[in-house]
């Protein structure tokens, strides 16, 4: 595997799975795949869970790990191609790039969508760079339009907690004060598709989904009626993708509390899990009441981070 992006790199999903639990039965067990092998790990932007999660996978398999905070411990890095470059970036991504992929074998990169183009963000222009000039494999640590990641742990969290063969999985728009990307709910969506579920989202108009990642998912905009008979609740804020309203994409077109999930909405599910990629708002997203629940599974969700780190990176260096 050279990159991963998307579900379809992933392969057959059970025998991913079946990876998964049995990498989580015994980590240690490919510990010497890794034995003078680099993961580079390059932040554009904020992380705790993905961050501590991918290195400690990486280091599961015995592989060295550095860690490049681009905005903190580097030069400033210029990305657009024709730029008189007489600001504040002293660096071109396409040298920077190259240089990178001399000290490692493997890199991991996280770079947020920024809002200002749709078009940019959803072309994954910097992370496609990354793909085409670093020379080495490249797995997306969440970029403009997916998280692979979150969304493989949030399978294996499914797939340990699920008390039928084929449960109801609702992902649910949820207010939120600020606009976030479309990653989470955009892979959360390609991989509950591809997945054995019931698969239903849920949001106000004007929150549409970009339709290569909806797929054939059951839209429903009344949140109680989506809500009912679930086995699991997603909550999840993004900002308008500018699918019917282009001009409205990357905004936040409506902050309606009622969306918040609450012991209200869990009461129609089939005393469903709930689930959040974390960090949440409590009170926002989420009710203290439902998230400190028996039934909140978000703690043992952000645990798998690990693990569905350590399958990618066990594959791909197997196939160095």
């Amino acid at each position: 595997m050279r990159v991963f992006q998307n579900v379809s790199d992933i392969g057959n999903l059970q025998q991913a799975l079946k990876e998964a639990f049995e990498l989580k039965d015994d980590r240690y067990r490919y510990s010497d795949l890794g034995k003078n092998k680099t993961c580079l790990l390059i932040f554009f932007n904020n992380s705790l869970r993905t961050r501590l999660s991918t290195q400690k996978a990486a280091m599961n398999l015995g592989m060295n790990v550095i860690v490049l905070d681009v905005n903190q411990g580097a030069w400033k890095l210029e990305t657009e191609r024709g730029v008189v470059m007489d600001g504040d970036k002293s660096e071109h991504l396409l040298e920077a790039i190259p240089v990178m992929g001399c000290y490692c074998d493997i890199i991991g990169v996280r770079s947020f969508a920024t809002f200002q183009n749709r078009q940019d963000d959803y072309e994954e222009k910097i992370l496609n760079q990354f793909i085409k000039y670093s020379g080495k494999p490249v797995f997306f640590m969440e970029s403009a339009t997916v998280h692979p990641l979150q969304s493989f742990a949030d399978l294996i969290t499914i797939e340990e907690y699920k008390r039928n063969e084929r449960p109801k999985v609702v992902l649910s728009w949820a207010p939120h004060p600020k606009a976030l990307p479309q990653a989470v709910p955009n892979s959360f969506a390609q991989w509950m598709n591809a997945a054995d579920v019931d698969f239903v989202i849920t949001h106000p108009e004007g929150y549409e989904l970009d339709p290569q990642f909806v797929g054939d998912a059951r839209v429903e905009y009344d949140q109680m009626k989506a809500f009912e008979g679930a086995d699991f609740i997603y909550a999840k804020n993004w900002s308008c993708p500018g699918v019917t309203r282009p001009e409205d994409y990357g905004k936040v077109i409506c902050k309606d509390m009622s969306w918040m999930v609450d012991d209200r909405h869990m009461a129609v599910t089939n005393d469903a899990y709930f689930m959040h990629c974390l960090p949440v708002r409590r009170n926002m997203i989420v009710s203290d009441s439902v998230i400190e629940s028996p039934n909140s599974i978000v703690i043992p969700e952000a645990a798998n981070r690990e693990i569905s780190a350590q399958v990618v990176l066990k594959r791909m260096l197997t196939d160095l």
